[in-house]
């Protein structure tokens, strides 16, 4: 089946002819909505990194506002995708893991396509989705998804149910599934496209014309690379997310024999190279689609959005992967451009999440938000267009365990400066950072008697988000060695 018989299907499919839209309606910002899978916030040129070069990334950042502090709320691909979608926390849009039952939305759910849709928007999904309920009533006219995580080559995707193979690698082919998209759209209506890149996600095979990109560097280490776990509480002690363990590379030429110091310096140098390299290929096909929006004449009037589903270890204490509500985890890059009505910026004052996405784009849209929403985000376009009172905390949550990596159940809130961490595993612990003195989250001061009232206060503000949330989750967790999980390939 080709690309363009494809979408032709699918508008069959979806049905029927287009209603006319008006002049005024037509002047609704189209959008578009580009994800990736475990960019952490400064895996882009943009950001500060001196070796990844990002040129459309940094294109996006140069004509839009670059958020420096935006976070996800669950550190965890499918949860993060589903608060994106409908703007709630993951314990009330019902997917908290990566698998089983709660991969689920629960029933009833709201998300912005479907809104949008209904109010006359074509909307559309193509590459990575990676939860259980499929986009299928979820307020597509088109989608076009990989099945689960995807594969880097020659992937098959399902299509309206249909499930089709594809030749190439998976950013090419979600770029050409994106461009025959924008293509192909009715003309008659403002469009609503979620652009989803599996990149960078484990096992990070790049195309191959990156294949030898950064062959002859070497990758500078974190600060805290050599820095153990052994301070730090037993669920986090437990988790499984060391760089010396990983078991990827031993047919890469990194055998398990070697001792473990040499294996993680190693592991962690072919790791990073392929991570970058697959960006690669993510920035170049970005830079299709914008090219596209330029030369048909929509950039001004489409609101682009640039973000990642969570932020990624890369050595920080020795670990990869993410969960935990550490910084490099939580932190992901997030750029808005809108030429219509957004001065470009880079913001470094307000904190914004990923449920705001949903609701800042209903409000562009000019569509009503649900009121099961209010609490869970804010729009962003007071704050993109001239400044406004903004949040002072935000609450963090996550469930997937006993599970691949054994990261605990935990939840927490944050400030600007301070971070609260409550770990609900037996036995239960807490962790204090002070960012603004300690951005590495070196030293915990929970149990420091001099910090004894903001540890308080902070309690008294994780408690307030449960109400407010109406998080009714247990205090009590599993015992932090029941999980005995020798990581996956997740």
């Amino acid at each position: 089946m080709t690309r363009r018989h494809l979408l032709g299907a699918a508008a069959s499919l979806a049905g029927g002819g287009f209603p006319h839209i008006s002049y005024a309606q037509m002047r609704r910002p189209n959008i578009l909505f580009v994800m990736t899978d475990d960019q952490r916030w400064d895996a882009m040129s943009c950001a500060g990194n001196r070796i990844l070069r990002t040129p459309n990334m940094d294109r996006i950042a140069e004509e839009g506002v670059r958020f420096t502090e935006a976070f996800v709320t669950n550190a965890l691909c499918s949860p993060s995708r589903g608060c994106i979608l409908t703007g709630l926390y993951s314990h009330a849009h019902g997917v908290t893991t990566n698998s089983g039952k709660s991969h689920y939305f629960r029933e009833g759910i709201t998300t912005f396509p479907m809104l949008l849709q209904r109010a006359g928007y074509y909307t559309a999904v193509v590459g990575k989705w990676h939860i259980a309920t499929l986009p299928a009533g979820l307020g597509f006219d088109h989608w076009c998804i990989f099945p689960g995580q995807g594969a880097y080559v020659n992937p098959v995707m399902i299509a309206h149910g249909a499930r089709v193979q594809f030749r190439g690698n998976s950013e090419d082919v979600v770029g050409d599934q994106a461009l025959e998209v924008l293509k192909s759209r009715p003309k008659n209506k403002p469009f609503c496209l979620l652009y989803h890149f599996k990149a960078p996600h484990r096992d990070w095979i790049p195309a191959e014309r990156f294949r030898n990109a950064y062959e002859d560097i070497t990758i500078p280490e974190p600060p805290t690379f050599k820095v153990g776990l052994e301070d730090r509480p037993e669920g986090v002690r437990s988790t499984d997310m060391q760089i010396a363990d990983m078991p990827d590379f031993r047919e890469r030429g990194v055998p398990a024999s070697l001792p473990r110091a040499e294996r993680k310096r190693l592991n962690f140098q072919v790791f990073m190279k392929n991570y970058y390299r697959t960006l690669l290929g993510v920035d170049e096909n970005l830079g299709r689609v914008l090219d596209f929006l330029d030369k048909q004449g929509l950039r001004e009037n489409t609101l682009v959005f640039y973000t990642g589903d969570n932020g990624f270890f890369q050595g920080e204490y020795g670990m990869f992967d993410k969960r935990l509500m550490y910084e490099p985890s939580i932190r992901v890059p997030m750029l808005v451009r809108y030429p219509a009505a957004v001065k470009p910026r880079v913001d470094r004052e307000h904190m914004v999440i990923n449920n705001d996405v949903f609701h800042t784009v209903l409000d562009y849209a000019g569509v009503p938000l649900p009121k099961e929403t209010e609490h869970h985000g804010l729009s962003w376009r007071p704050v993109l267009e001239g400044g406004a009172a903004w949040r002072e905390s935000w609450f963090y949550e996550y469930f997937e365990y006993p599970a691949v990596h054994c990261a605990p159940i935990h939840r927490g809130v944050r400030t600007r400066r301070w971070k609260l961490i409550h770990y609900l595993q037996t036995p239960q612990a807490w962790e204090l950072f002070d960012l603004e003195k300690d951005p590495e989250e070196r030293r915990n001061l929970y149990n420091d008697p001099a910090h004894r009232a903001i540890a308080g206060q902070l309690r008294e503000e994780l408690e307030r988000w449960r109400q407010v949330l109406k998080d009714d989750r247990s205090q009590d967790g599993a015992p932090a060695a029941a999980c005995t999980s020798r990581m996956a390939k997740s």
